[in-house]
């Protein structure tokens, strides 16, 4: 019988192994960030063509690499960080398995040019498929330029499925952010299709925070820091005015490295928990500095979740130190126990000579005083005063079944279940049945009376539906009606954030903003909606950009979908706000003119009718 086991050529393993590391194009332009901030670079920049499809180029002024290193980078497990296993647990670096460079050769074209500074000439490698093309010296500056072309140009399935170029932007935007926020002492720029997207120069920690994020998160920052022998805590959390419901700016760093670990992030979410509504985060940048021996890296092929020894303890020194941030900042209620400027209390003498004059004090009282009685005398005496008219036209004789008729037997028509037919999602003629007046009850549904029964209407829910469908004829017919801001309002988004809106910014204008750019990522509104009564058109703008970027949509009906669904939740009446019969009547109205009016665009129920069946089956027969 044939042997059936074989090895695996390398170019065919190398793109199995470009599957856990190469996920996409910001997988690339995080490993090659990294190598760049490895190889000790003061300077890196990063340009991106079409989100990364057709180019990726990663420039550092680093160390480089001479002719034999930069051919070995490019084979499997080479690398310049591990000698031995032990090497494993005292890692200090970012790229070690030696993996990177060999998966992105796999599944793209690649071309580097390097020099180190003290060598005359570079050496230029080109790669395709895992197979050398080309080798040969050239002329170069000190450092390493990477280019990336044609991602996936082997494997048809892989590029199949790569996102719309707006999406896989907004993901290479996103690795680039946690590179550059860690390493705020190293210069980047950032390019897309020839634009200018972020141009970082070296600073402190605070300081890239800002320019990455915007000048205004400045003073919702408070500073904290702590030594301990088991861990170094230092960084930012948000104080308490900082909260929102969606798109918060968290982030912990571990010895240089991003990562995410919803178990700590709850940990610096304990102490807010009394002092911010529930569901509201605070953005938090936190780096962790932690004995390398006590961390596992390798256990995910990005290398962003870590894992600890003695999490439990972590997670209280974490908490701890956020409760310290905030009660030394005002932001939480606690106590001071600092003496400094108190007045002296004096000690009380408890010496035999002291106690024997002190004698327990005495109280005296009146035991027959009772405030009450002359209030109650009096009130009797004016109670029982003409009482006798309330008996008037009375007959003496008559018992207390003549005075209190009893109250007549109500029947209520009751159908049989059989007959039954719940109207819950057959709307056509209903409103021709609706009867006014219309109840509200406890500000959050609409009781109306319909031919079949009685129906409960949810007033948010109706009208997200009536706005939503408002929201999506003006995106489909391309126009919003504006209302022209007496002061323009300057609003400041993230990188990432202002890639989202210079994405959509068709879309929102159809809806009625007016929005024109101010340079970076700072943005002027001089228009806003119709109906945005006692709302910020800042805020409903961040709003709506957040939810895009959490969709992550690339067809441009789901665009529109997302858009319209995020302004409806945030123009829509609160619940608990007291409408009038004339704006409940409006309400229905406009409900049962939608395709839908029975669910949200979500899927929540507006609608139920309660028969008049249900309602014999509850009384009895």
């Amino acid at each position: 019988m044939q042997d059936i086991i074989h090895l695996l050529p390398d170019s065919v393993a190398n793109q199995i192994a470009a599957g856990e590391v190469v996920q996409r194009p910001a997988s690339v332009v995080k490993e090659l960030m990294e190598n760049a901030v490895d190889a000790g670079a003061t300077k890196i920049q990063v340009i991106i063509s079409d989100g990364g499809r057709t180019l990726i180029q990663v420039i550092d002024n680093g160390a480089g690499m001479s002719e034999t290193d930069a051919r070995l980078a490019f084979e499997r497990h080479a690398t310049s960080k591990i000698r031995s296993a032990e090497d494993l647990f005292a890692l200090s670096t970012m790229g070690f398995r030696g993996e990177a460079l060999a998966s992105i050769a796999a599944v793209a074209q690649v071309e580097l040019v390097t020099r180190r500074a003290d060598d005359e000439l570079g050496t230029r490698i080109v790669m395709s498929g895992s197979q050398l093309e080309e080798q040969e010296p050239v002329a170069a500056p000190a450092g390493s330029n990477f280019k990336i072309k044609n991602l996936f140009f082997n494997i048809p399935a892989r590029r199949k499925f790569l996102k719309s170029i707006q999406t896989e932007f907004n993901n290479i935007v996103t690795e680039f952010e946690r590179v550059a926020l860690i390493n705020s002492g190293i210069e980047f720029s950032l390019k897309h299709n020839n634009s200018d997207i972020a141009t970082l120069p070296a600073a402190s920690f605070r300081k890239r925070i800002l320019d990455l994020f915007g000048k205004k998160i400045s003073s919702q920052l408070i500073e904290m820091e702590v030594n301990n022998p088991l861990i170094n805590i230092k960084g930012f959390v948000g104080a308490p005015e900082s909260a929102r419901k969606k798109g918060a700016l968290q982030y912990f760093f571990v010895n240089g490295r991003y990562m995410r670990h919803p178990y700590f992030a709850k940990a610096v979410m304990e102490p807010y928990t009394q002092i911010i509504p529930v569901g509201d985060q605070v953005p938090f940048f936190i780096c962790l500095d932690v004995d390398p021996s006590r961390i596992d890296v390798n256990i995910h092929p990005t290398k962003t979740e870590i894992k600890f020894e003695d999490e439990q303890i972590l997670w209280k020194l974490i908490a701890a130190t956020v409760r310290e941030t905030l009660g030394r900042m005002n932001a939480v209620p606690g106590l001071d126990f600092d003496t400094d400027g108190m007045p002296d209390i004096p000690v009380m003498d408890f010496s035999a000579s002291a106690t024997n004059n002190v004698a327990a004090p005495k109280i005296t009282y009146n035991p027959n005083y009772n405030p009450y009685r002359s209030i109650s005398s009096e009130y009797r005496k004016q109670s029982a005063a003409g009482w006798e008219g309330l008996y008037e036209g009375v007959d003496a004789d008559a018992g207390a079944s003549d005075i209190f008729s009893p109250i007549e037997e109500v029947t209520f028509p009751v159908e049989e279940p059989a007959e039954e037919k719940a109207p819950l999602l057959e709307h056509e003629g209903i409103v021709a049945d609706v009867s006014s007046p219309m109840l509200q009850y406890k500000g959050q549904y609409i009781l109306v009376p319909v031919k079949s029964g009685l129906m409960l209407l949810h007033q948010r829910r109706a009208h997200i539906r009536v706005l939503y469908d408002k929201y999506m004829k003006q995106l489909s017919d391309r126009r919003g009606n504006i209302q022209c801001l007496l002061f323009p309002e300057r609003v400041e988004l993230t990188v990432n954030e202002s890639v989202v809106l210079d994405s959509i910014m068709e879309e929102v204008s159809s809806l009625g903003f007016d929005i024109s750019s101010l340079g970076g990522s700072t943005y002027a509104i001089n228009g806003a909606p119709i109906g945005l009564d006692g709302l910020s058109p800042v805020a409903l703008l961040k709003d709506i950009v957040a939810s895009q970027m959490e969709q992550a949509a690339s067809a441009k009906e789901k665009i529109h979908e997302g858009i319209a669904l995020s302004m409806a939740r945030k123009v829509a009446i609160v619940i608990g706000q007291i409408l009038t019969n004339e704006e409940m009547n409006t309400l229905v109205g406009e409900l049962f003119k939608s395709d839908e009016p029975a669910r949200t665009p979500d899927g929540k129920l507006i609608i139920y009718i309660l028969s008049d069946s249900e309602l014999g089956r509850f009384f009895g027969k």
